[in-house]
């Protein structure tokens, strides 16, 4: 088995206990691959090592066009890498093959794109109302930021932190999911490839339960930025919160597609099986629920269950596979609990409800696409993340009513609209409780556009203008330029 180490002040170490833990490919269900197993102790050296650097003259006293230059060399190593990286991911978290080569081949452009913001941050100069001062602003980084990230997409989600807070000058301790952690190490020497100065990027692997508070809590690390379930990042928001630390909380999410009448059905069939049977449902912008038209209801399902019939489930290693595996054992547990909590609530079972037996499936945690008809809104099946290839559909009969349903639930990270109106579209835009609206189109994200979520979908965005802004601080500098001092007892 290959045998990993991580990375921690520019040098890759095993864990100071020497502890490791096994990493498990999802088709075939057996570990491939030794991954360090960190303590506190490693904590501890991965955040002072990530302190020292933003201190140093390396890092801090470079011009942010070198930094900008930087990125842009490890955009174009990562560009050559792109292929291996995707092999890499696939035999770790189970992605499809076709997917993770588009978002490896996809990724240098976040990093170019936030390498040619670095020397664009700029402060303001105010045309205050004191006599005899001159007023401006600066925006500095803030410091350590600690990135924390999920099993499904580990290379794109830690990208969206990365890439902004290294424009922005900040320094890294990114503990990747102890699910998927071998292409983050790969990832990791990239960096130094480039020539980052040792600790800029520093890589923890281990399990969130054992050193997940102590990286949040450490006095060291100024920002969190998490990816994960909205229970975790409650957590993680909660410990933050005691250090009035700031943070990034890119959560769960329960996204509606919603299907007018006047849609076009064949475009809306495929958008729906976008949203959820790819990626086999393991997203967080997963439109698990499926709000059809009354009008429209049994035509569509007739359409969805017979396409979705043809989606080839297997070997994500295999271009030609379309639904891959459950990424680990306990998600497999929970997508086939799931099910059986929608047939309990008298859910339609009207595609799948089993985990995968076929040949092509070998020994691997499949679950099949799964359809759900005749959910009630308040169902558990239609409130809750089930984070699996599982549809609940829901008829409505009004605009109102969609809107309504789709809003009616504690998230709001995304939202699906297919109609031919223009005047719909808008309106649905406007009231919709999400952060990404997408019409007559899913799934579709840029390094140019913010993405984050409404209500317990999480604070703040990654991605676009938006996102460098969330890596720094603005500070306000005052100049008296009058000559003299006046009344110190008076607040000038």
């Amino acid at each position: 088995m290959k045998s990993y180490k991580m990375l921690i002040g520019g040098a890759f170490v095993a864990a100071a206990s020497g502890a490791t833990f096994e990493t498990e490919n999802p088709f075939t269900g057996a570990a491939w691959a030794t991954i360090p197993r960190a303590g506190k102790e490693d904590v501890d050296r991965a955040v002072k090592a990530a302190a020292d650097a933003f201190r140093a003259p390396s890092w801090s006293g470079i011009s942010a066009s070198q930094r900008g230059a930087l990125i842009r060399r490890f955009a174009d190593l990562l560009a050559a890498n792109a292929d291996r990286l995707a092999e890499i991911e696939t035999r770790d978290n189970g992605k499809l093959i076709a997917e993770m080569r588009g978002q490896l081949r996809y990724m240098p452009q976040w990093y170019h794109y936030f390498a040619g913001l670095a020397d664009k941050v700029e402060g303001r100069v105010i045309p205050i109302d004191k006599p005899g001062v001159f007023n401006f602003t600066r925006e500095e980084p803030l410091g350590v930021v600690a990135a924390i990230t999920p099993w499904n997409s580990p290379l794109m989600l830690a990208t969206w932190k990365l890439a902004p807070a290294l424009a922005a000058g900040n320094t890294i301790v990114w503990k990747p999911s102890e699910y998927s952690s071998a292409s983050a190490l790969e990832f990791g020497a990239l960096f130094e490839e480039a020539g980052f100065p040792p600790g800029v990027v520093n890589i923890l692997t281990g399990f969130g339960s054992e050193i997940g508070e102590h990286l949040v809590s450490h006095p060291l690390v100024d920002k969190i930025a998490f990816t994960g379930g909205d229970r975790t990042g409650q957590g993680v928001y909660e410990l933050a919160a005691r250090q009035i630390k700031p943070v990034t909380l890119e959560l769960g999410g329960k996204s509606a597609n919603i299907v007018f009448a006047d849609a076009v059905l064949d475009d809306a069939v495929k958008g729906v099986v976008s949203g959820i049977f790819a990626a086999s449902g393991q997203t967080c912008i997963a439109g698990s629920r499926a709000l059809v038209h009354r009008s429209i209801y049994p035509a569509f399902i007739k359409a969805l269950v017979a396409f979705a019939k043809t989606a080839k489930i297997g070997d994500p290693a295999d271009p030609s596979t379309q639904v891959g595996p459950i990424t680990t054992r306990p998600q497999l547990d929970k997508v086939l609990s799931y099910i059986e909590i929608a047939k309990g609530e008298g859910a339609t079972l009207a595609l799948g409800g089993r985990r995968a037996t076929d040949p092509a499936c070998g020994e691997g945690w499949f679950v099949e696409p799964t359809i759900f008809t005749d959910v009630a809104p308040g169902m558990r099946i239609a409130q809750e993340e089930v984070f699996g290839p599982v549809l609940a559909i829901i008829p409505f009969d009004s605009d109102e009513e969609a809107i309504e349903i789709a809003n009616g639930t504690i998230y709001g990270l995304a939202a699906g609209v297919w109609t031919q109106s223009i005047a719909r579209a808008l309106t649905m835009s406007e009231k919709l409780k999400a952060g990404t609206v997408w019409i007559n189109t899913y799934r579709a994200v840029s390094y140019m556009s913010p993405f984050g979520g409404f209500k317990r979908s999480g604070i703040g965005r990654e991605s676009g203008l938006s996102a460098i802004r969330e890596y720094l601080q603005e500070k306000s500098v005052w100049i008296d330029i009058s000559g003299t001092v006046p009344n110190p007892f008076v607040q000038r």
